[in-house]
């Protein structure tokens, strides 16, 4: 496969400032320890919003444009060819935006594990995968709640 030319879908679902375009090497690559995907954002758009993973490690590569990358210490403009890692936890926050008036593609690609969270500090959830649920941190229960007693 060539980053340069694979061809992206996007989801009709995706809210406005998320319509991220986006090709899942992966599986097609019959990858089992890493995943990446190529991302097409136009003006205006993000792939997704500012999170972490646990205990994944993920890493950006800018394939063209100047997408801006929030970070924990805040954000930055990248260019054609910068790779920045995410490493597992809070410190590897991160959310890509295209501010730009030009379209960006940039490669995300990320150790995968069979069980994974994602935190969401802007909004205060957090995702369980592979179960794909999302639930906010304020709900939490006491880990004996609900449990029965014999």
């Amino acid at each position: 496969m060539n980053v340069f030319e694979v061809e992206t879908t996007r989801d009709d679902d995706d809210p406005p400032g998320y319509n991220a375009g986006y090709a899942r090497l992966g599986p097609t690559l019959g990858a089992v320890a890493l995943g990446m995907s190529v991302y097409d954002l136009d003006p205006g758009n993000s792939i997704c919003p500012y999170h972490y993973e646990q205990p994944e490690e993920e890493w950006l590569i800018v394939l063209a444009g100047r997408p801006t990358l929030r970070v924990p210490d805040g954000e930055h403009e990248l260019d054609p060819g910068d790779v920045v890692c995410f490493p597992a936890g809070p410190d590897g926050a991160h959310k890509v935006t295209n501010r730009s008036d030009e379209p960006v593609r940039v490669a995300m690609l990320s150790t995968k594990s069979e069980t994974a969270c994602a935190v969401y500090p802007d909004s205060n959830k957090v995702g369980v995968f592979p179960l794909r649920k999302f639930f906010r941190i304020e709900d939490e229960v006491g880990y004996w709640e609900g449990e029965p007693l014999s």
